[in-house]
């Protein structure tokens, strides 16, 4: 936080403490979106709604925009009926849309009710498709051009409809049904000869179908490095638009989602501080739960060889090392290979050249720390004890690096998040077998029975 920031924040408290609303409300006036935005984070649901009341209407706007959705859905529940009615009108449709799946259903329906005719249709068609699709996320605020005309007629077209669009740095390119022919950029309209038809202008267009995942269709923006995509129907019919901003936002959002679920917890969706603890509870104890039970399958393999242990108390000193190394070197492959799928460096067809690269550098990995882990169990212990440390790690790296590379993959295969799938199995899988491996290869050198 920086110290501009931290002052204003330390110059709110007191007005709000003593709830001293005119003076708050000018203070208020003075500072940009992002910066309320940020307090209205920091604070409980009852002062935020205070809070949002003071702001002028703009600013208001403005900096519910920047919420995260679930804190919008907070900020709507503490707010007066006729003050939801004005934010839900104002949103841009794309935006209102996020905020419906945060809502309880009886509240969304209401507020659709209370739109009036005109941003009810903007908003109704992205209703209609998944949650995590593009379609959701797509703006229906566009000016779209029709090959015929002239460039002059073009800028004209441009310049009555540009001020309710979204963008106007990227104009579809359509036929008199709607289907996307092209796009041209508004440079090329402002740079080209008045006579010039739009149709010798306008280039191949990148597109995205409504139905497709929205995270793959943004990466797929942002990797191109245009400013906006074309959303089109199965037919090619132009839908709306995904901008590059609602992009970045998108791929925020599923990076966070990732890292969260990576480190065995669900993503908060809101600022910490602000966040319920029952709230952070529940979002960590599903992955306890399963990994406390996963723990289970490790207590009855040394069950198993219990016996073993009996005959050699000092193998179960490297216990612990040996399903750490073999957690940490399936999870690194599990997360490399995790985000080659986001980005579309890697697909399901490429499962075989993924597993042989990982049986590789799974078995280099093993073999740089089995010949560590035999030079000192050897010098500490004995050298059976090393050997036995040292074939372990080659085996455990190798496998584990296998799998951790195969387990997103498989995921992906059969529609389950790879982040979510990968952890507590990769997890369940490592302590297990590791532990198999280390015994069998310490009966086969010791000769035990």
């Amino acid at each position: 936080m920086d110290d501009e920031f931290e002052g204003f924040l330390q110059t709110v408290t007191p007005l709000l403490r003593d709830r001293k609303l005119d003076e708050l409300r000018s203070l208020l006036a003075e500072q940009d979106a992002a910066e309320i935005a940020q307090l209205l984070e920091r604070e409980d649901a009852r002062d935020r709604a205070v809070l949002y009341r003071l702001l002028r209407r703009d600013q208001a706007l403005e900096a519910f925009e920047l919420l995260d959705p679930g804190m919008r859905a907070e900020l709507i529940g503490g707010l007066r009926e006729e003050d939801v009615s004005k934010v839900f009108e104002e949103l841009d449709p794309d935006d209102r849309a996020q905020l419906i799946d945060e809502l309880p259903a009886g509240v969304a329906r209401q507020l659709m009710r209370g739109l009036s005719p005109a941003e009810r249709e903007l908003t109704a068609p992205m209703l209609g498709y998944p949650k995590n699709s593009v379609g959701r996320f797509m703006s229906t605020e566009y000016v779209r051009l029709s090959p015929q005309l002239t460039v002059g007629d073009a800028l004209s077209h441009v310049r009555h409809r540009g001020m309710d669009a979204e963008t106007v740095y990227m104009l579809p390119v359509t036929s008199p049904h709607r289907r996307v022919l092209g796009v041209v950029g508004l440079r090329d309209l402002v740079m080209g000869r008045p006579d010039v038809s739009v149709a010798e202008l306008m280039g191949e267009a990148r597109i995205a179908r409504a139905t497709d995942a929205a995270e793959a269709a943004a990466r797929s923006l942002v990797d191109s490095g245009l400013l906006a995509m074309p959303i089109v129907d199965s037919q090619d019919r132009l839908l709306g638009i995904l901008t590059v901003d609602d992009a970045a936002r998108i791929l925020e959002e599923a990076e966070d989602e990732d890292a969260a679920r990576q480190g065995a917890s669900e993503p908060l969706g809101r600022p910490y501080l602000t966040t319920p603890v029952l709230r952070i509870v529940r979002a960590r104890v599903v992955w306890l739960l399963v990994l406390a039970v996963s723990a289970l399958l490790t207590v009855q393999v040394l069950g198993i060889f219990e016996a073993t242990l009996e005959q050699v108390v000092t193998l179960a000193l490297f216990i612990p090392l040996l399903t750490g190394t073999a957690g940490n070197t399936g999870s690194q492959a599990a997360t490399t290979v995790t985000r080659a799928l986001a980005m579309g460096e890697v697909r399901k067809r490429d499962a075989l050249t993924v597993m042989w690269r990982e049986v590789r550098v799974g078995a280099i990995l093993g073999g740089l720390l089995g010949v560590l882990g035999f030079a000192l169990a050897s010098i500490v212990f004995d050298p059976a004890l090393g050997a036995i440390v040292g074939l372990t790690l080659l085996f455990i790296c190798t496998l584990a690096a296998t799998v951790g590379g195969l387990m997103p993959i498989l995921a992906m295969a059969v529609r389950a998040d790879p982040a979510v799938f990968s952890t507590p199995f990769i997890s369940t899988f490592c302590d297990a077998t590791s532990l198999i491996i280390y015994f069998v290869v310490a009966t086969w050198i010791l000769q035990l029975s």
